[in-house]
């Protein structure tokens, strides 16, 4: 089956609705694992709508926090408490206040190069996932952003990054689009190790590049789906191209 054919489309009326209904997917996801839950979550402005609903009633009280472990598909290699702080903005959006802190695992910025930084995450996801990729998920569930070029997470078309298989995680000097700062990224095989993909997407700015993932153009957004799971793609009805259809 191709990746085109196994990606499930939900849109939501507006943003709002799209955080809702983002939050009741992982929700669902939690529910469903025995074993404590591993999610990753990404950066930008369309999930920090959801983050910050995750902090409120009903949905704090409903997480089992204790049994839920944080982690990051990307972050920017700069301070915690910097703007650009993809960990920095979820901290302080919600899990500070909410999840216990040996549960966040973000990716460190205090050492001296982003790729010592994507060693470290990746030897620590090793630890919670001792085993091949293809054997079984490392995550129940991805949240994801697609960026105007179709770059997921910092994962950049044309790229040597989006092009790995062998790391699990990578540093990256140059970033495709602004913010112009060093990153370090998940890869393609291990955001695609997921019980679920889900992919948060809003706004008229996002409908041409959505278009073009569903065209079946060659850019990291087209391929990244779940290996071995469920892929969604979450929209509000700004962001959809007029003849995308729920599915």
């Amino acid at each position: 089956m191709s990746a085109r054919a196994q990606r499930r489309v939900i849109i939501a009326q507006d943003a709002q609705a799209l955080a809702e209904t983002a939050a009741a997917r992982l929700l669902a996801r939690i529910e469903q694992t025995p074993h404590p839950a591993m999610i990753c979550l990404t950066g930008g402005t369309t999930p920090k709508k959801l983050y910050q609903l995750l902090a409120t009633s009903p949905w704090r009280e409903r997480i089992p926090w204790p049994r839920v472990h944080w982690f990051f598909g990307d972050d920017r290699f700069v301070p915690q408490d910097d703007e650009l702080s993809n960990s920095g903005m979820a901290r302080r959006t919600f899990l500070d206040a909410c999840a216990p802190p040996q549960n966040v695992h973000a990716i460190r910025t205090d050492v001296e190069t982003p790729d010592e930084a994507a060693r470290l995450y990746e030897l620590e996801l090793h630890a919670f996932h001792p085993m091949p990729l293809d054997s079984a998920p490392l995550f129940d569930l991805v949240l994801l952003g697609v960026g105007s070029d179709g770059h997921v997470a910092s994962l950049f078309p044309n790229t040597e990054a989006a092009a790995e298989t062998r790391r699990w995680a990578v540093g990256i000097e140059h970033a495709g689009l602004a913010p112009f700062v060093p990153r370090v990224s998940l890869t393609l095989p291990v955001l695609c190790a997921a019980r679920e993909v889900l992919f948060l997407v809003s706004g008229k700015s996002k409908r041409e590049i959505v278009a073009r993932v569903f065209g079946g153009d060659d850019l990291p957004a087209t391929r990244a789906h779940a290996t071995q799971g469920e892929t969604v793609w979450l929209l509000d009805r700004a962001a959809a191209p007029p003849d995308l259809k729920e599915t």
